[in-house]
């Protein structure tokens, strides 16, 4: 698999929302008979039980409904979801991005997508909202690594790198085999150390204490 198809993933498997069934239940004219003293006659309480299994099929009519719409809103999702992938693989990224959002909007819940939104917006240089979806994708997916990678690289962009290591260790301690998670943690590393030896030697400020990526890390 190549690291496009990796990073940009085929929809996932439609999830089917079925609902359980109820039965309306309804009494006998000739079981209430049976019993002449009722402070109500039987006409009454049959058209009381008519009028419960009449709400129970509004009920379950409701449901299905719903039901219904959540498949249809799931499947326009990963519609939307495919046609961004195309997209990201032309490198239109602005394009896949409005494909993955309107995708949200239907499956807010859905984390791979909160992913590629944040590798998109890295893309297009928007770091700080590459890290609020990143970190989205970690709340939705607390164990899935690459989510804290792409948030670690997002911090790094922005020029956090002591929050990045948090995130690239966190990634590594769930996958510890993860080549990109080593080498961009010990990027982050770098950059913390060349902080710490230009703060030693008094030559920066407040102003000059974020790095970005692509700055000198030697050490």
């Amino acid at each position: 698999m190549s690291e496009r198809e990796k990073r940009y993933p085929k929809s996932a498997t439609e999830m089917k929302v079925t609902w359980k069934k109820t039965t309306s239940s309804k009494r006998s004219r000739q079981t209430l008979q049976a019993y002449p003293n009722l402070p109500f006659d039987s006409g009454e309480a049959q058209k009381s039980t008519e009028d419960v299994g009449a709400c129970d099929e509004k009920t379950e009519s409701l449901q299905n409904d719903r039901g219904e719409d959540q498949a249809t809103h799931l499947r326009l999702a990963e519609t939307f979801q495919s046609e961004g992938n195309q997209l990201a693989e032309e490198g239109k990224f602005r394009e896949a991005l409005g494909k993955w959002e309107a995708a949200l909007n239907l499956t807010p819940e859905m984390s791979v997508l909160h992913e590629q939104k944040a590798q998109i917006l890295l893309e297009i240089g928007d770091a700080w909202s590459a890290i609020k979806a990143a970190v989205r994708a970690t709340e939705l997916e607390p164990l899935w690594p690459e989510a804290w990678v792409t948030l670690g690289r997002a911090q790094l962009n922005f020029g956090e790198p002591d929050a990045s290591l948090e995130s690239f260790d966190r990634a590594l301690s769930i996958k510890p085999d993860i080549t990109e998670a080593q080498a961009d943690r010990e990027t982050a590393l770098k950059l913390v150390r060349k902080r710490k030896q230009l703060h030693t030697s008094g030559l920066t400020n407040a102003t000059e204490s974020r790095y970005r990526v692509g700055d000198k890390t030697e050490c």
